[in-house]
């Protein structure tokens, strides 16, 4: 299975969020930089975590972005279900559709599969992602000047 590249950037927003000091306000730009991806990107995933209830965007002189509680203690599973659009792995109903979806057991073996998948992510929450040697490398990513 391979993620959205929308989940991806989302995912390395997170985890930049989540080894910032609690009184470091990061702007979208900034870290959109220092995650490599682009600014309109960025924006779009920073909305959709903020819907989420997992960063807290302020606007304005002083503003910026933090992981919320929720946020930090989420788990992969959970942030990356919530991100990926639901549905079949494959096109069972595509146009044309396939002519075997009245009998077949290959979609029901991959919606056990990536559920398989989701539920290893589970297991994982964001703050043990960020734990040493991660931590320590997404501090380091230099932030614009």
């Amino acid at each position: 299975m391979r993620l959205t590249a929308f989940t991806d950037i989302s995912l390395r927003i997170v985890m930049r969020l989540a080894v910032a000091h609690r009184d470091e306000l990061l702007t979208t730009r900034v870290v959109a930089d220092m995650v490599a991806v682009p600014y309109s990107h960025a924006a779009k995933a920073v909305a959709r975590l903020s819907e989420l209830g997992l960063v807290e965007a302020r606007r304005g002189r002083g503003g910026g972005l933090q992981l919320t509680e929720r946020g930090r203690a989420a788990s992969v599973g959970e942030v990356v279900r919530s991100l990926e659009i639901a549905g079949d792995v494959v096109g069972c109903e595509d146009d044309p559709p396939c002519p075997l979806r009245a009998a077949c057991r290959l979609r029901t073996a991959l919606r056990q599969a990536q559920e398989a998948f989701y539920a290893s992510l589970d297991t994982v929450t964001i703050a043990s992602l960020v734990a040493s040697p991660t931590g320590p490398v997404l501090l380091s990513l230099p932030s614009p000047e």
